[in-house]
């Protein structure tokens, strides 16, 4: 489970009819699948972003005026003490988002070679990463209580349903007070679930990514559009949940 899923356009992935759709998700070899594309990926920012790399300072713009008023430091109750990035694939959003932001980051991430790659891609602030964890995030449980914030971006598309809403139920319970978790992720037009076959993922209507938020039991407190993408890809909608 790589750092991002990409900005992905429409044409590169498949949209069958919901019987079909729903087999290539519940194959058992859909978390093998993906781990092994991952593993092929160049541990680069243009190879987290499968090839959009020119989105990267749109997107982190983005992150940061949406998370930035939940903090202390913009008004908000969340402490900026430490803050957990999933599917972080080399660091990206650690070394361009949070570590600005916040003491600490911890990174999970499920290819080692990614891992391996992090601290020369992040530079000097990579001593302010606690923890480099090689983990699915379908396998992942977080300290209780140890984060201000848990940022999953671009990564969720890689979990079934019932282990989103797990992983969700998990990072919850990980939460210091007052600490919130946002999700950032792809939404595709229409009702039907978009496949990938390519790197085992799916792209989730964007009703059908808020019924799986909400069976978690988080409410979602704030949503909003990424904007300034390019025309070609997926929407991409950022949601607060606590």
């Amino acid at each position: 489970m790589a750092d991002e899923k990409r900005g992905m356009a429409d044409e590169e992935v498949k949209e069958a009819d919901g019987t079909s759709v729903q087999k290539l998700i519940n194959n058992e070899s859909f978390y093998s699948d993906a781990k092994n594309y991952w593993s092929h990926i160049s541990p680069t920012v243009n190879g987290m972003l499968g090839g959009f790399a020119k989105i990267s300072p749109t997107d982190i713009n983005g992150s940061r005026a949406f998370l930035r008023p939940f903090l202390k430091m913009g008004g908000g109750k969340t402490t900026a003490g430490r803050a957990l990035d999933c599917g972080a694939g080399i660091g990206r959003i650690t070394k361009r988002l949070l570590l600005p932001l916040f003491e600490t980051v911890d990174m999970v991430e499920q290819s080692q070679s990614f891992i391996d790659a992090a601290p020369q891609f992040i530079g000097h602030d990579a001593e302010r990463v606690e923890r480099f964890l090689c983990c699915g995030l379908q396998d992942f449980v977080p300290e209780n209580g140890r984060y201000d914030v848990i940022w999953a971006q671009w990564v969720l598309s890689h979990l079934r349903d019932d282990d989103l809403v797990s992983f969700l139920q998990r990072c919850r319970t990980g939460l210091a007070p007052n600490g919130v978790i946002i999700v950032k992720e792809n939404v595709a037009q229409g009702q039907e679930i978009v496949f990938d076959d390519d790197d085992s993922s799916f792209t989730r209507p964007r009703a059908h990514m808020e019924e799986v938020l909400a069976k978690s039991g988080l409410t979602i407190i704030k949503k909003e559009k990424q904007k300034g993408f390019p025309k070609d890809i997926f929407e991409v909608y950022m949601y607060a949940l606590q």
